[in-house]
């Protein structure tokens, strides 16, 4: 690492993870097991993946944390918000995600870890009741809330730096309107006069982190951070942003799969989706309003990898369908369908099926650490804004759509973008292009 620009990573790192639900608890009680050398943290990149630095003789394949100052995990300090105010021990017995075995070791450390009562509007989220609440007169008084929070958690835990990532439930879409989103000033007066259609809660959050000095993590397709004006408090602040919604089950295996239909120049006549689960999110997705919103972010994928205009014969009428029910007894056993209509040589007809039987959680859980320890890396390394690098992680990749930027889905584009990234801050070459 002695090229590296980076700052050192000193002193304690906080997360703190908005929800306290299955995703968070499954993330946290990994974290504490794997400090204890009582688990692995499989499926993380930061903890496993290799990259190639340098060419030819001076070529070798190292960690991140051998390129690059990661914060250990030793050194992580956690925090919640949940609209539940039980702590993160009985969240996770509730979860049902895992074994008596795999928390039981970490008990006391979960006991810790209570709950802030939550920044929340029940028409963003009518599924949800519960009563650990903050009682805000305006969305500005919430977001001082959550500053207060914020300031209050750093000087307690004493963390030098403080990271804050979104893990709750997926609230009702908020199209991006330009008379409250264009602009840091328009956003901040729709606070101001307590705008709750065109403020979401979780924007509340986002401001709070960014004006606080914490990178903010969009872990659901909420608008939140992906408008103009959200951009511009980035900027001013110096902070990174990313998002949006962590690419876990059934859009992993359309951005990795989808590409492999393009590169061989097959057609594509159509892609249905269905999921069934049954855990929190599930509950909260039955609502249709707060399905939308998940649904524009799961529908964006295909149609920037196999691109219309590019291959009108082969792309031009994709019929995309995507849909998520709630099924309680599967809980947080996420069971994913797809059925893929392509065609071949001279118009012939053929089919795929893929059936991903999947732990919405347990492929969550690394992703929040990921994301996390990249966060807190890319503000050390003067990095700020929309963290393109990260699209890697999440579903529906944040892009400057004010510009005509399309974002980038297709996975290996997606992993060149973030080892390339990795280099540069370890001061070596970025050597691979994106076509």
């Amino acid at each position: 690492m002695e090229n590296t620009n980076v700052k050192p990573a000193k002193g304690k790192l906080g997360i703190m993870v908005v929800g306290c639900g299955a995703v968070a608890t499954t993330f946290m009680t990994g974290v504490l097991m794997t400090r204890k050398g009582l688990t692995k943290p499989i499926g993380s990149m930061t903890q496993y993946d290799k990259i190639r630095v340098g060419r030819g003789s001076d070529k070798k394949y190292l960690h991140y944390k051998d390129i690059v100052p990661l914060a250990d995990l030793k050194d992580i300090v956690f925090g919640t918000w949940d609209v539940y105010p039980q702590n993160a021990y009985q969240a996770t017995v509730y979860a049902e995600v895992l074994k008596a075995k795999d928390i039981e070791p970490v008990r006391e450390e979960l006991e810790s870890i209570k709950p802030l009562k939550a920044a929340f509007d029940k028409n963003y989220a009518k599924r949800l009741d519960g009563d650990n609440v903050k009682q805000c007169k305006t969305r500005w008084d919430m977001v001082e809330q959550l500053r207060e929070d914020i300031r209050q958690f750093k000087e307690t835990h004493g963390c030098e730096r403080v990271v804050v990532i979104w893990a709750a439930s997926t609230e009702i879409y908020v199209p991006y309107d330009e008379r409250h989103h264009k602009t840091l000033a328009m956003l901040e007066a729709a606070m101001q006069v307590d705008d709750r259609e065109h403020i979401a809660p979780s924007m509340c959050y986002a401001y709070a982190a960014l004006k606080e000095g914490c990178p903010f993590i969009m872990g659901a397709p909420n608008t939140t951070v992906d408008i103009p004006a959200m951009w511009e408090l980035a900027e001013k602040t110096r902070m990174p942003i990313a998002g949006k919604d962590f690419k876990t089950g059934q859009t992993l295996v359309k951005s990795g799969f989808a590409p492999i239909i393009k590169t061989r120049n097959l057609g594509l006549a159509g892609w249905f989706s269905t999921n069934i689960l049954g855990n929190r999110d599930g509950l909260v997705l039955d609502e249709p309003a707060n399905f939308h919103t998940k649904e524009v972010s799961k529908l964006s994928t295909l149609e920037t990898i196999c691109k219309a205009d590019d291959q009108p014969d082969l792309y031009g009428d994709i019929y995309h369908k995507v849909r998520i029910n709630y099924y309680p007894p599967r809980n947080d056993n996420k069971e994913g369908w797809d059925n893929i209509d392509i065609f071949g040589w001279m118009g012939y007809p053929m089919q795929i099926k893929i059936n991903f039987l999947c732990r919405d959680s347990i492929l969550a859980a690394p992703l929040l650490l990921d994301l996390s320890l990249l966060s807190d890396l890319a503000a050390r390394a003067g990095r700020y804004g929309i963290q393109r690098f990260l699209s890697f992680f999440l579903k529906s990749p944040m892009h400057d759509y004010t510009r005509e930027e399309e974002p980038v889905n297709n996975l290996f584009e997606q992993y060149t973008m973030l080892k390339n990234a990795i280099r540069e801050m370890g001061g070596y070459e970025a050597d691979e292009e994106i076509d």
